[in-house]
């Protein structure tokens, strides 16, 4: 009944865009049987989306068959680790143990949520405790689980948000963050609690402290259990890290020294792990530089030393050996996370094996070990696991995710490409471009440009995208716009408040750049993004409308007031120094004035659009307004909204849904097919 009630709406709605865009646009549309069309998934709701053939879905297969897997952690006394990795036929990652190298994975949790944060118990690994949301709403909760068992037992409320924040060294209680649950601007301010909690007995919790503000987070834990470092996150070019007394609750501030001369610029401090001493505490930082460095500062004299001052690029992780001796960063060079092991005492870096190429995604020391666990993400798989012995300088291969086809396809890698933007500003992205030879002509463009905005393109697996690129024979650029992290602390700047459209003009010189290649079609662009990329996809949409084929809303933000008001509380007072504040007459005009829903009359190409009902950071009724502004004007628009997501599709029945409907969206747009179709 369901599927036959698809099929009339859906041949409904092609003979409206039809009529909308003439048969030269979308071609011949054509009914299909039930059998021969993908029911979509029942918690999506489509508007104006045609049917999805089975054809395409056995086209798009090889290419969405990939097996990615995530490195949650190591068992403390074992040489086994945790991952995370959606299970066969499963729709969600979940948690499970891997015992040794190449071992078949163990499944240790099952559900219809999404599992990526958990850790054992720090004394034996009896027990872990792992952090789940629901439908995508981000109200985190942390549980315990039971390994033996695989038993789950709720350890905070659901009126609030927590996070868990680490382990206590000499007790296996565990402390946890929280913050209020809301979307009504104008609340009581919002505070932040830290809770001690013993996992074995849910109702022995204790409040260390209430602070004001949401920007509060446990950084570090002194290894006598006295003190914690928390970071005060101001803005993306702003944070502090303070000191708490564990026994009172007392807070003061230790980073940026108070009462010492302001630096000429904004700097950020993110604590990383107390030397074994407590004397020192390992701190990233950029105040010395434009980049993040590590550095060690003396508690006593309050000194900061520079670690990583030869190194021109941001350190983005930091992970400490248990005994203090070694420290493993990951840089950022170039949206390209390299490897990097330090000696800790004197800070002479390590002699490595050759490692795998790829940009390291995550790195982690046993704590009893001199072994560090590491991923790698490269163009031909998603993440790869390995170990490094820092002693004896050996690498070892535990797990490798590969994309499951029975007729592999060899990727084409990321390369960087570089720009004028219209001030003469140097802005770069990657690209991705089509095997040599298998297209002729131009190729069509398709602009995918990151979230955040404080965020990075960066090289790695394209997943799904790469049927767009291996079988349309698209060329995909994600471009690091000005605002983008990764290029240092004054670019990350030039977005910020009044200068928001500065990066709206980088995407158009981009569409001149595009314009200027041999091999690059300008006339058939698309640009898509997600979250505030949303934003800019329609920003863009408004002001290079003529330039463009169409556009890919995908949880963006529309209006910035609006946005403003509806975001969850814990993250307003955040997002008004990045976007400017609503409530200031001035900037309240600016932001109506800048806004896609503002300027939704100059969208005149097609528009589709893609929004979770339960995203906490930007609101689905962003995509509301727009969706019912845009169509009212009479253009084409798509929409796709999932009752059973957040920011983000993370059940794979709904990202492939998506996915489909975004190949036919630019199969249609840009009039392509893809090779496999044309040999069928």
């Amino acid at each position: 009944m369901k599927s036959g009630r698809c099929v009339r709406v859906g041949v409904r709605v092609r003979a409206v865009l039809v009529a909308l865009l003439g048969p030269l646009t979308w071609g011949t549309v054509q009914a299909e049987s039930p059998q021969d069309v993908l029911a979509p998934p029942a918690a999506l709701q489509l508007q104006g989306v045609p049917q999805v053939p089975q054809s395409l879905v056995r086209q798009v297969a090889r290419y969405n068959r990939f097996d990615s897997m995530g490195l949650v952690g190591w068992h403390p006394t074992e040489r086994e680790l945790l991952i995370s990795r959606r299970p066969p036929n499963g729709n969600v990652s979940q948690l499970w143990r891997l015992s040794s190298p190449q071992a078949s994975p163990d499944l240790l949790t099952l559900g219809d949520e999404p599992i990526n944060t958990a850790s054992y118990e720090p004394q034996e690994g009896r027990y872990a405790v792992v952090q789940r949301a629901v439908g995508g709403n981000e109200a985190y909760q942390v549980f315990r689980l039971d390994v033996a068992t695989r038993e789950m037992t709720l350890l905070t409320s659901p009126e609030r948000r927590h996070q868990f924040s680490g382990w206590m060294h000499r007790q296996s209680a565990i402390l946890v963050t929280s913050v209020p649950l809301d979307r009504v601007a104008g609340q009581a301010a919002p505070t932040t609690q830290i809770w001690k909690i013993d996992p074995l007995r849910a109702d022995h919790k204790t409040r260390i402290a209430e602070l004001d503000g949401t920007g509060w987070a446990v950084a570090a834990i002194s290894h006598d259990d006295r003190q914690l470092a928390l970071q005060r996150y101001i803005s993306a070019n702003e944070s502090q890290v303070w000191w708490m007394d564990v026994a009172s609750g007392a807070v003061r501030q230790a980073l940026p020294a108070p009462g010492t001369s302001a630096p000429p610029t904004m700097a950020t401090y993110r604590p990383v792990a107390f030397t074994p001493d407590d004397r020192q505490l390992w701190v990233v930082s950029d105040s010395a530089s434009e980049f993040g460095e590590l550095m060690r500062w003396d508690v006593a004299s309050g000194t900061l030393q520079r670690m990583t001052s030869k190194i021109p690029w941001d350190v983005d992780g930091v992970s400490v050996s248990r005994d203090g001796a070694w420290v493993a960063l990951r840089v950022n060079v170039d949206g390209r996370d390299e490897l990097r092991v330090l000696n800790a005492r004197t800070g002479e870096t390590l002699a490595l094996p050759p490692l795998p190429e790829g940009s390291v995604t995550r790195a982690l020391f046993h704590r009893q070990l001199p072994e560090l666990a590491f991923t790698v993400n490269d163009a031909q798989s998603p993440n790869q696991l390995y170990t490094l012995d820092v002693e004896r300088g050996t690498l070892q291969a535990w797990a490798r995710a590969r994309a499951q086809s029975a007729s592999p396809v060899t990727m084409t890698a990321q390369e960087i490409v570089r720009w004028k933007s219209f001030d003469g500003r140097t802005i770069s992205g990657l690209i991705n471009r089509p095997p040599m030879g298998k297209f002729t002509g131009k190729r069509p463009v398709l602009i995918s440009i990151h979230g955040g905005p404080e965020s990075q393109a960066r090289m790695g697996f394209a997943g799904r995208t790469n049927y767009l690129i291996q079988e349309l024979g698209l060329v995909v650029i994600q471009p690091n716009v000005r605002g983008s992290s990764g290029y240092g602390k004054t670019f990350l700047t030039l977005d910020n408040g009044k200068l928001r459209e500065d990066s709206v003009k980088d995407i158009g010189s981009l569409l001149d750049w595009i314009a200027s290649q041999n091999d690059l079609d300008a006339s058939k662009v698309v640009v898509t993004g997600g979250s505030y990329g949303g934003y800019m996809s329609l920003a863009v949409a408004t002001h290079y409308a003529d330039r463009i084929a169409g556009s890919i809303d995908v949880v963006g933000i529309s209006h910035f007031v609006t946005f403003l008001q509806n975001t969850e509380t814990y993250r307003r007072d955040l997002r008004r120094v990045e976007y400017g504040d609503e409530r200031d007459p001035s900037m309240r005009e600016h932001l109506e004035r800048i806004s896609p829903l503002t300027n939704a009359h100059r969208i005149r190409k097609p528009l589709m659009v893609v929004h979770g009902k339960n995203d906490p950071r930007v609101p689905y009724t962003e995509a509301e307004q727009i969706v019912s502004r845009v169509r009212a004007n009479g253009v084409p628009v798509w929409y796709l909204r999932a009752d059973n997501e957040g920011h983000g599709f993370a059940r794979k029945e709904n990202a492939d849904y998506q996915f489909y409907a975004t190949v036919l969206f630019l199969q249609q747009v840009l009039g392509l097919e893809s090779l496999e179709k044309k040999d069928s």
